[in-house]
């Protein structure tokens, strides 16, 4: 291979690009961007950063200036031909490419009556989105969070923090993705801090603008100053449709992150769907930012070694600070059909509990629990599950 490109300037590109250096990789390597910045961390985003507690040149991530790569930033790839080996840009520029890797990430899912382009209504997944947002979180503000995932309790939580009265609209519970201990913590923590829950509720239209309130499905009125938009979200592969390959919430790959179907192409982090050796080969997207730096290294180990490369196994690990309390996740706890408390009570900020399939160990869950959340994950079956 003579050139590499890499679309997508985020964690799981970047670390695919660094390691294509380190594996040996001596040609062009090109790395295209939508953002006009260089590679960042995204979990300060809606916690130190967006509290105003860290900088900015904090949140790049280090060692970005001493890649030998070209830097195509504030430029979108728009579509793949997979027949010439080419990237079109959104600045009309053409790409050709020996070896390509596919980190373009994900984009917020958007609700109908939450338009972000009205004056108000904020989204949470860049630096711009973040430094848009900061602005919102004082005493004399009202801000509703649309949607109760991670990022929606951790913009809660910092939003309190700094004064701002929080009401949050959400058709599910609190964390509902990560079980129910992690349900009842939330909420619990949630309530304790001031934040007003309606749940079982979606939008259904925004007044004024810039907001002035928003109106739920069952005819309630909430004053808002800001609304955020926190619904989660979905793969970016608008621009790979009509390319030929498999799409399937996220771009399809073997157990060694390499494109269906394609030659010298491999995918990573929230935008591959791989098959996952440590849960049977069952296909699986993670959307984590330990997963995203690491398959981001494994993918480039295939495209420059091929079928050599070991597979990529993993199990899903993550974390999120709400108020006080640091939320650990290890496993899949959204596969777990018991729950029992290993260490701590379900009434204080120490807590560890582990996740049954049956009798197998699939999670383990802990709150300001760091050491359990280790012994857990020790324990945990292998493989976590059976397709």
């Amino acid at each position: 291979m003579n050139t590499i490109v890499v679309v997508g300037a985020s964690l799981a590109g970047f670390r695919a690009a660094e390691a294509v250096r380190k594996e040996g990789f001596d040609g062009r390597l090109l790395i295209l961007g939508d953002e006009p910045h260089l590679p960042y961390d995204r979990p300060p985003l809606s916690k130190e950063f967006l509290a105003g507690r860290m900088e900015r040149d904090r949140v790049q991530l280090r060692s970005v200036e001493q890649l030998e790569a070209e830097w195509l930033l504030g430029e979108a790839a728009v579509s793949l031909d997979l027949a010439a080996r080419r990237i079109d840009t959104s600045k009309g520029r053409e790409l050709p490419f020996d070896g390509l890797v596919i980190a373009t990430g994900s984009k917020p899912r958007r609700l109908g009556a939450l338009d972000p382009r009205r004056a108000g209504v904020f989204e949470l997944r860049t630096l711009d989105d973040a430094l848009a947002l900061q602005g919102q979180l004082r005493p004399d503000r009202r801000l509703v969070i649309v949607g109760c995932g991670f990022i929606g309790v951790e913009v809660a939580s910092t939003a309190r923090e700094l004064g701002a009265e929080v009401a949050m609209v959400s058709l599910l519970s609190p964390l509902a993705i990560a079980g129910a201990p992690a349900v009842a913590q939330a909420t619990r923590l949630l309530e304790a801090h001031g934040v007003a829950l309606h749940l079982g509720r979606t939008v259904e239209h925004v007044q004024g603008e810039p907001v002035e309130s928003v109106v739920l499905d069952d005819g309630k009125r909430l004053e808002a100053d800001a609304v955020v938009s926190a619904v989660g979200v979905v793969p970016a592969t608008d621009w790979l449709a009509g390319s030929g390959l498999q799409l399937d919430n996220g771009v399809l790959c073997d157990a060694r992150l390499a494109v269906l179907g394609a030659e010298n192409m491999v995918a990573a982090g929230d935008v591959a769907r791989w098959s996952n050796p440590r849960c049977g080969g069952a296909p699986m997207r993670i959307e984590h930012w330990t997963n995203a730096a690491e398959q981001g290294r494994a993918a480039a180990r295939t495209l420059v070694h091929g079928s050599s490369a070991e597979p990529h196994g993993s199990v899903p690990l993550f974390w999120s600070n709400h108020f006080t309390v640091r939320m650990q996740s290890v496993g899949l706890p959204d596969r777990a059909d018991r729950f029992e408390v290993v260490e701590g009570s379900p009434e204080d900020d120490e807590l560890a509990v582990a996740g049954y399939l049956g009798d197998r160990l699939v999670a383990g869950l802990t709150w300001n629990k760091p050491r359990a959340l280790i012994a857990l994950r020790g324990r945990l079956a292998e493989p976590l599950i059976t397709p």
